[in-house]
C-alpha cells in the first residue's frame, strides 16, 4: 500500500505510483495552459479531475469547459491542451494508467512504466 497526501503547488508534480497506474497535481495559473496541439500520452489512458478554478479543455480539437468538479477521460493519443481561463489557478489531479510520467516528471516512452 501507497499513500500520500496531495499538496497543490505550481506546476505538474508526480505524487505516487507503480507499475500499473499514477497520480499528478497540476496547478496552472490564470492565463497559463499546459499541453498544446501536439501533445498526446501515446501510452497512456489520463484521467484529469478539477480540484479548483475554471478553464477549458481543448481535446481532439474541441473546446470543453471545466470548472471545479469536471472529470475528463483523455484516451491514449488523443491531442490535447487545458488552459486556465479563470482569475484563479486551476488545480487538478490527474491519474495516468499505465504510468506517462518518471517521478521528475519527465515523460516516458510510450509502454515504458
Amino acid at each position: 500500500m501507497q499513500h500520500t497526501s496531495v499538496a497543490y503547488r505550481s506546476g505538474f508534480h508526480v505524487l505516487i505510483g507503480d507499475g500499473r497506474s499514477q497520480a499528478a497535481s497540476m496547478v496552472i495559473a490564470p492565463g497559463g495552459r499546459e499541453g498544446g496541439p501536439d501533445n498526446r500520452h501515446g501510452g497512456a489512458d489520463q484521467w484529469l479531475y478539477v480540484v479548483d478554478g475554471e478553464g477549458e479543455a481543448i481535446i481532439n480539437g474541441e473546446t470543453h469547459a471545466i470548472r471545479a468538479g469536471s472529470l475528463f477521460l483523455i484516451q491514449r493519443g488523443d491531442l490535447h491542451e487545458v488552459r486556465n481561463t479563470g482569475g484563479v489557478p486551476l488545480e487538478t489531479l490527474n491519474i495516468y494508467v499505465p504510468p506517462a510520467y518518471a517521478s521528475d516528471g519527465d515523460e516516458l516512452a510510450a509502454g515504458k512504466p
